[in-house]
């Protein structure tokens, strides 16, 4: 009898995690750090989206991004703009990876997914897929706007976020 292949994990060394990480959160660097574990390499892409402004520049959050991976030896920092799918066919990456906090993110993440397994079925030889990692618990409310917010009014966000980004938070919203 003949056995049939199908792809495993380890097929998919080259996965991204997406975001705006403005600031990156501890809750970004658990995902991150989960993904660096299951993965050969893990690209953390921040979004360019020049319709908004963000508190840090994408220079200052790519930055921020690499000096708190930098302990991961297979996690590098990049930007993109337009579609996350062209993003990840232009670098032969295989796998979006997103966090999931709660039953309100699956639905709009797994639109997304959709979508962009849609994008490029047909385009490419290998369709992006998108893998979800639940959040761990202690980070389950965490977003980098809430960070933002309780950060403005002068709230305690020192275990929310990395020592260096909240040294840059506090410095940023004294201006």
């Amino acid at each position: 009898m003949e056995t049939q292949s199908f792809g495993t994990v380890t097929d998919m060394t080259k996965v991204v995690c997406p975001g705006s990480f403005d600031p990156v959160t501890n809750g970004h660097i658990d995902i991150i750090e989960r993904a660096s574990n299951l993965f050969d390499e893990v690209t953390v892409a921040v979004l360019v989206n020049e319709s908004k402004r963000g508190l840090f520049t994408i220079e200052e959050r790519m930055d921020m991004l690499s000096e708190v991976t930098a302990r991961f030896d297979n996690v590098s920092v990049d930007s993109f703009k337009g579609l996350l799918v062209d993003f990840c066919t232009d670098r032969g990456i295989a796998a979006i990876v997103k966090g999931l906090r709660a039953v309100s993110d699956f639905d709009y993440e797994l639109q997304m997914a959709q979508m962009n397994g849609s994008l490029t079925a047909g385009v490419s030889s290998v369709p992006v897929d998108t893998l979800f990692i639940p959040t761990s618990p202690e980070y389950c409310f965490l977003a980098s706007s809430l960070v933002k917010e309780v950060a403005k009014h002068g709230g305690d966000v020192s275990k929310l976020v990395p020592p260096l980004v909240l040294d840059r938070l506090k410095e940023r919203l004294s201006q």
